[in-house]
């Protein structure tokens, strides 16, 4: 398959090794600082394949080539307007997180992609670590029986080198703050396993150090699911002095599941009430990863590959996405308003929070 990827910083060399990993031919990589494209390529020994287009126009690009997949690993504000671009000339497209930054856009993703019959893929990576693959595979078996509750906690470190690295960094319109770029996975995490139907979320931000962004730094909320679960939210950048842990959590009348790690990649409790010999395998499992972003890229681009030629939905499709967004609006919204919010969210976007922490 004809592959490009769409955004040359930092979360790029992670798609670059999956889709080499998937034994793809990387035709072309794009990205408005010419200097980016050269790195990335670099770094993975292809600088000097001349095969291998570069642009800085993604537009031109595409009008130019004929792709199979893109990739789209630019600053999250123009994601959608890109997925879209993509969708209308009939490629299929993997999109890192977040998805969009309005909820119309996703739902618009969504719409796009069923009419021209394209595969959309939202990267959430961390469905596919181990220990959540082993969690979710309890979860549809019923092992955990009834849910009580569950909660996610991101307890990370980004300081202001981070920031300045990228000026669209913090920005309500390109970014968001810590719950909507750093939190989301794992808020993804938590109402996939919950039973994805949520009823409302109630919840709180601050911006308490990091005074030169526009958004927060730290988000709390509390989750009430359809199924009669609840949920906590604790996302942040706050921790001194580097990251501490992405931590799951999922308690059923028989089943108790931490998952730990810096990136919920360990698990550190498994107990269920008809405990197997398998479940020994589980007990202390961990991953092994080389950074925060886990081994994940190379399983989710694996399986897009299988739903292109296969004609079917990816395991984490633009629903998923959406979801995942919806979560973080919803909190961003209950900030703004000082209320809970219903779902489903039907019009809101980052940039409606514009000003909250002046």
């Amino acid at each position: 398959m004809r592959y490009a990827l769409i955004g040359c910083g930092r979360i790029a060399s992670n798609h670059i090794k999956a889709a080499i990993n998937n034994k793809l031919e990387l035709a072309a990589v794009c990205d408005v600082i010419p200097e980016n494209m050269e790195n990335l390529l670099e770094k993975h020994d292809l600088n000097k394949d001349t095969s291998i287009g570069r642009y800085t126009d993604y537009k031109q690009m595409i009008s130019e080539n004929g792709f199979d997949l893109i990739g789209i690993a630019t600053e999250s504000g123009i994601h959608a307007e890109i997925a879209l671009f993509c969708i209308e000339n009939g490629i299929n497209v993997i999109i890192e997180k977040p998805m969009a930054m309005k909820i119309v856009d996703a739902e618009e993703i969504i719409k796009q992609s069923e009419k021209k019959n394209v595969v959309v893929s939202a990267c959430h990576q961390n469905r596919f670590n181990v220990a959540i693959q082993e969690t979710r595979k309890a979860i549809e078996s019923g092992r955990f029986g009834k849910l009580s509750h569950g909660a996610i906690n991101v307890r990370w470190n980004r300081n202001e080198s981070y920031y300045t690295q990228a000026p669209w960094r913090g920005t309500w319109a390109q970014d968001g703050g810590a719950l909507m770029n750093q939190c989301i996975h794992g808020i993804d995490l938590l109402r996939w396993m919950m039973g994805d139907n949520v009823e409302e979320v109630y919840g709180q931000t601050r911006q308490q150090f990091h005074h030169y962004l526009e958004a927060e730094d730290v988000g709390m909320a509390v989750v009430k699911f359809k199924n009669g679960a609840i949920g906590t939210i604790e996302g942040t950048t706050n921790v001194y002095p580097k990251n501490l842990e992405e931590t799951l959590y999922i308690f059923g009348e028989n089943g108790t599941v931490k998952i730990g790690g810096a990136s919920t990649n360990n698990i550190d409790v498994w107990n269920f009430s008809d405990e197997t010999d398998e479940d020994q395998k589980n007990k202390g499992l961990e991953e092994e990863t080389s950074n925060v972003y886990g081994n994940g890229h190379t399983s989710l681009y694996a399986d897009v590959v299988d739903a292109i030629k296969n004609h079917r939905k990816p395991y984490v499709d633009a629903v998923a996405g959406r979801n995942a967004l919806e979560m973080v609006l919803a909190i961003y919204k209950s900030q703004k308003t000082g209320m809970p919010v219903k779902f489903p969210l039907t019009d809101f976007a980052s940039i409606d929070m514009a000003g909250e922490f002046k």
